[in-house]
């Protein structure tokens, strides 16, 4: 091979919403065609279920209460990467990787993510998307490129219920013939959403074929890793913005050249594995920034078929997504266990605009509908505990209850060793960060053990 390319695309919103992660009425043949030739990663996960820090953490490696991304960084809300922190594109570019961008792009500021070509658009043309993207690659030459592909699909629109103009070649669907997932009602309103989702997904994939097809024509498909995945999980209540498996379990494929085709792979795997697999196949040295990343390269495990020691948990971070949605909460998943740690358990859980807007929204709240009552969305503790063997949901907090507290016990001290290890601001005793407090805890200063402050 005589470049190390690496071409990312990102679905925005898209969940487990493919057929080749059995979704029976998404029709994704494109993103099927990658999996059957690449590696499927079916214990995929991403430590934040909101589009700014998912992003982050796939360019950074860090989490984001360690990269500063905290919430959306668009408009008023504005979160930022620290400018200091090494990024994906920052360091290809100092390795000789030409670096670009086209779609979306929602990170900054523009020095920490400084993609030489950047092409920002919203548009859902999946075909000028491809178009640019074509050209970006023809204009490398001879260099090795880095090229981040940021769809908007399926992401919804700016209407109550709508993913898009549903006009073009793509399938329209019938709302009587989706998938409801699990998590949600079988309402007609949802129903709806979903199918005009289905849409948009089925738009997106075709877009997926695109730019596949435009790297083949360049004939750089031989040089270059390709990664495919989604920022977080589907637009719906329960989903997206929340810790819960439906926002943060992802889809996740690489495909190698020449490695073998069609694995469906067990391993445990957190999109702060992303950036060392990226500098690993490029073969450039990891940040020297001072920052801890937990992350390690996918390449070793790329050929796995049964689960391997090691890769058997996860974790996650969300503080933000809007900016009036403050939520913070960290989750340890492990191949039986999730465990939630809810920091700010006291107030209510806030549901992001563009749910609370939706039709689907308004049917779910009016019905009281759904495996999950909103309430109990709304108002959660502390901490919970979830069997995933059994309740794959995460509905039955099984925290306090007999038989469980040494899982329990095990995982917090577990989810508490890697707040400490990454610095985490919201490790909190007495309602006081002890990151925060350090200086008066050397000076002397005794923090109770309880989490929460109490007069």
């Amino acid at each position: 091979m005589r470049r190390r390319n690496i071409l990312l695309m990102i679905a925005d919103d898209l969940g487990m919403t493919a057929g080749c992660y059995g979704n029976a009425s998404a029709r994704t043949p494109n993103i099927d065609r990658l999996a059957a030739q690449g590696t499927r990663f079916t214990h995929a996960f991403t430590s934040t279920a909101s589009c700014s820090g998912s992003r982050s953490v796939i360019q950074t490696g860090l989490h984001t209460h360690q990269s500063g991304q905290y919430g959306l960084h668009h408009g008023r809300h504005h979160f930022q990467t620290f400018a200091d922190v090494a990024t994906a594109p920052n360091l290809l570019a100092a390795a000789g990787h030409a670096t670009g961008i086209v779609g979306k792009v929602h990170l900054g500021p523009d020095s920490t993510y400084p993609w030489a070509s950047r092409q920002e658009s919203d548009s859902r043309d999946v075909a000028w998307v491809a178009a640019r993207a074509e050209a970006f690659i023809a204009g490398a030459g001879a260099r090795p490129f880095f090229l981040t592909v940021g769809f908007i699909d399926p992401h919804r629109d700016a209407s109550r219920a709508g993913f898009g103009d549903p006009a073009g070649p793509d399938p329209i669907f019938a709302p009587e013939a989706v998938t409801v997932p699990p998590w949600l009602a079988d309402l007609p309103e949802v129903r709806h959403e979903l199918a005009a989702y289905h849409h948009a997904v089925a738009r997106m994939d075709r877009g997926v074929g695109l730019v596949l097809d435009a790297l083949d024509r360049q004939g750089a498909a031989d040089e270059t890793l390709v990664v495919f995945l989604s920022d977080n999980g589907a637009p719906f209540v329960h989903s997206k913005t929340t810790l819960f498996d439906a926002g943060v379990h992802l889809p996740l494929i690489l495909r190698v050249p020449g490695q073998g085709a069609g694995v469906a792979n067990p391993n445990l795997v957190s999109f702060v594995d992303l950036l060392p697999t990226f500098l690993d196949w490029a073969g450039v040295e990891p940040p020297q920034d001072g920052r801890r990343r937990e992350g390690r390269s996918l390449l070793p495990v790329l050929h796995d078929r049964a689960r391997r020691s090691g890769w058997d948990r996860v974790f996650g971070s969300h503080t933000f997504h809007e900016i009036t949605n403050y939520w913070p909460t960290r989750f340890l998943r492990d191949t039986r266990y999730k465990y939630h740690r809810n920091v700010a358990w006291q107030l209510p859980f806030p549901v992001s605009t563009d749910i609370y807007g939706s039709l689907s929204f308004a049917a779910i709240r009016r019905a009281g509908a759904g495996a999950r009552p909103l309430e109990r969305l709304v108002r959660r503790p502390a901490e919970e505990l979830f069997d995933l063997a059994a309740d794959p949901l995460e509905l039955h907090n099984l925290a306090g209850h007999a038989g469980y507290g040494a899982v329990l016990a095990e995982m917090r001290a577990a989810l508490e060793q890697w707040q400490r290890r990454t610095r985490d601001p919201w490790l909190l005793r007495d309602g006081v960060s002890v990151l925060a407090a350090q200086d008066h805890v050397a000076a002397g200063l005794k923090l109770p053990g309880a989490w929460d402050f109490t007069p």
